[in-house]
């Protein structure tokens, strides 16, 4: 059974960092490029990152220079570290295939407030 375990979210003030991971099935894993989304309150849920099978990366143009994307094929875990975080960045993040085929986990809350 296909599972997607995302944790580390928080509350962070404006400025601040903060590191989310997801746990993966390895059988995706392992043979797919994998993506942070995000879900703002209201909102529709939106593609934050991707990572290739090889290591390539994108990211929106909204986390450019501040969101880093890194995956650990041994460990079947996904990062996001996420830096000089902004207000606008809370949202719930969730992590998945891309493009996102597979059942969505529960994701994580990340709140960033003064």
């Amino acid at each position: 059974q296909v599972q997607l375990v995302e944790s580390g979210g928080g509350l962070v003030q404006p400025g601040g960092s903060l590191r989310v991971s997801c746990a993966a099935s390895g059988t995706i894993f392992r043979f797919n490029a994998m993506g942070w989304y995000r879900q703002a309150p209201g909102r529709k849920r939106d593609l934050v990152a991707v990572i290739t099978r090889g290591g390539s990366t994108n990211y929106t143009d909204s986390v450019k220079g501040r969101f880093t994307i890194s995956r650990d094929n041994a460990k079947n875990t996904l990062y996001l570290q996420m830096n000089s975080l902004k207000p606008e960045d809370t949202a719930v993040y969730y992590c998945n295939t891309h493009p996102g085929v597979f059942p969505w986990g529960q994701g994580t809350q990340v709140t960033v407030s003064s």
